[in-house]
């Protein structure tokens, strides 16, 4: 099959870097543009401006979370009959994929509509309007945001990163640009910010569908593919509601402590905001290698090769927690510069906070590596018990600091919220991966037999007999 990369074969070290490397790279974009993006709203608007989009973060962040957690579950499913090479079972999920997205896509809408602004005072938020004015154009469409998720989703399931790493850089660099037209020529404020993320967005999708119907016609599901299948559905909401319910819990938990952070004034606000998109770029390595071993346990659990899952988590990790060195270094070189850069400000208390949530934080990237690459890999090989747990722990974690810690404390409970969170939850899914090596490694009858579901599919479907579920 053309534009695909097998991750069942081959060296697992080279399969996780030609699958990552375009992800690292197209994600380094995209933190680039978000640091343009609050670049330019704080140079041009100023810094109420940068707190209303700022105060906006964790919300838009539990919607995309909720996007990225679906599409990320189906995808892990296409992963699995990719690697089976089941073509049959392939173009069935892609279609149920496709079709459970949109529903997905109207329920976020249908919240962010009746929602948005409630939640925006619920969270203290300093200036309600402002905030309201830039998070509700992006929201109102976030059926893109699913559609460009799911497109991509699918590409990246089969292996193939490199293309939506070029989508990306193109609607990045064209964002960036109507950021500035629609900011500093046509003085739409944070409304234009909005506008110019959606209008980006819209072009990514464009983009992504073009290719697959002129590239990718060997994954294109036909009418009958559509015909609704029970058990196809199971699994792939199953898995999508799975990874959903993993990020959201964990958005829901970065809201409260927004809401503390909001409570702390304006200074404070654009502070954080500031030093969390800095944070974020510096993570800009981890998110990609965990979509990849998702990716790689998934496909290898399609394919039956338990021993290959082992060897390629134990390879990701070491590439994580070299690149953390060299994150932790580059923190305590120039953090203050970094932070004096992004803000565009000379407000001696908001660098000075912004480069202390940097070097407090960043040191403890080792606990954030583990847990998640390990958090997708456990989900990658369906064990999804733990990640949820994890999960749970870290919204429970963040919501009791921001209630109890930070009054008491303030900024610095936020500070160190995140290290705390991340050693204890590291430890809870570092249990269960090794639990989950034994099974597997113990249980390679029971792998196979949760992997025949894909046979069964092509089987049943082309005889139409209605599918049976596949127990383990």
């Amino acid at each position: 099959m053309k534009h695909t990369l097998d991750m069942s074969k081959g060296s697992p070290l080279k399969a996780l870097i030609l699958f990552s490397l375009p992800i690292i790279i197209g994600n380094l974009f995209q933190q680039f543009y978000n640091l343009m993006d609050i670049a330019i709203v704080g140079n041009k608007l100023g810094g109420k401006s940068l707190a209303a989009v700022g105060a906006t973060a964790a919300l838009y962040g539990l919607f995309l979370s909720l996007a990225y957690g679906f599409s990320n579950g189906f995808s892990l499913v296409i992963a699995r009959y990719f690697g089976a090479k089941d073509q049959k079972g392939l173009r069935v999920s892609i279609a149920h994929s496709l079709i459970l997205s949109i529903g997905v896509a109207l329920f976020l809408t249908a919240i962010a509509v009746f929602f948005t602004r409630p939640l925006l005072i619920l969270l203290h938020t300093p200036d309600v309007e402002l905030s309201y004015r830039y998070i509700s154009v992006v929201l109102f469409c976030v059926v893109f945001t699913v559609l460009y998720n799911i497109l991509s989703g699918i590409l990246r399931a089969v292996g193939n990163s490199l293309v939506p790493l070029i989508f990306l850089i193109i609607s990045a660099f064209c964002n960036i640009g109507m950021d500035y037209i629609f900011i500093a020529n046509f003085h739409l404020g944070v409304f234009g910010a909005g506008l110019a993320t959606v209008l980006s967005q819209v072009f990514s999708c464009i983009m992504c569908s073009v290719y697959l119907l002129t590239k990718c016609k060997d994954l294109l599901p036909g009418k009958e593919d559509f015909r609704l299948n029970k058990e196809m559905m199971k699994d792939l909401f199953g898995n999508g509601l799975s990874m959903a319910l993993m990020f959201s819990i964990v958005s829901i938990g970065s809201i409260c402590l927004q809401f503390a952070v909001n409570n702390l004034g304006e200074t404070t606000v654009a502070a954080h905001t500031t030093a969390r998109k800095i944070d974020e770029t510096m993570m800009v390595v981890f998110a990609p290698l965990s979509t990849a071993c998702a990716t790689y346990c998934s496909q290898n659990l399609g394919a039956g090769k338990t021993d290959r899952i082992k060897k390629g988590i134990f390879t990701a990790f070491a590439l994580a927690f070299s690149i953390s060195v060299l994150t932790i270094l580059t923190t305590f070189l120039y953090g203050e510069q970094l932070v004096k850069l992004v803000s565009g400000s000379d407000d001696q208390e908001l660098i000075r906070l912004g480069t202390l949530y940097l070097k407090l934080n960043i040191p403890f990237y080792f606990f954030l590596v583990a847990l998640v690459l390990l958090r997708s890999s456990l989900q990658g090989i369906r064990f999804k018990a733990a990640p949820l747990a994890a999960s749970c722990v870290e919204m429970i974690g963040k919501t009791m600091i921001a209630l109890l810690l930070v009054p008491k404390i303030g900024y610095m409970g936020i500070i160190v919220s995140e290290p705390i969170i991340w050693i204890t939850c590291s430890a809870i899914v570092g249990v269960a991966f090794i639990v989950a090596l034994k099974k597997l490694s113990g249980n390679t009858g029971s792998l196979h037999k949760k992997v025949e579901i894909g046979n069964t599919i092509n089987n049943k479907m082309k005889t139409g007999i209605k599918i049976q579920k596949v127990h383990s």
